[in-house]
């Protein structure tokens, strides 16, 4: 899920391609280039959702490319640990 900054509204979309640097988001309601977003992303394991602040890099109909904003210690582990993960 995501939604635009300062709104209240959330997106269902489904991630993926995660890296440190941002992700691909599959949505039919994209955000615009440019918009400034949050990322909602549940982790198996984790207590409560992760809140990523991110911007909208690139948009096509079938999604969107995200570029994270300044990540924490705790959302920055859990990031390395899932794309690890993914690569095994």
């Amino acid at each position: 899920m995501f939604s635009r900054k300062g709104q209240s509204e959330r997106v269902t979309g489904q991630s993926t391609d995660i890296s440190l640097g941002g992700m691909f988001i599959e949505t039919t309601q994209p955000a615009p280039f440019g918009a400034e977003i949050v990322v909602h992303v549940h982790v198996p394991g984790e207590p409560s959702a992760f809140a990523l602040p991110g911007v909208v890099r690139w948009v096509r109909s079938d999604g969107m490319g995200v570029q994270f904003g300044l990540l924490g210690a705790r959302e920055t582990h859990t990031i390395t640990e899932l794309v690890r993960a993914g690569q095994k």
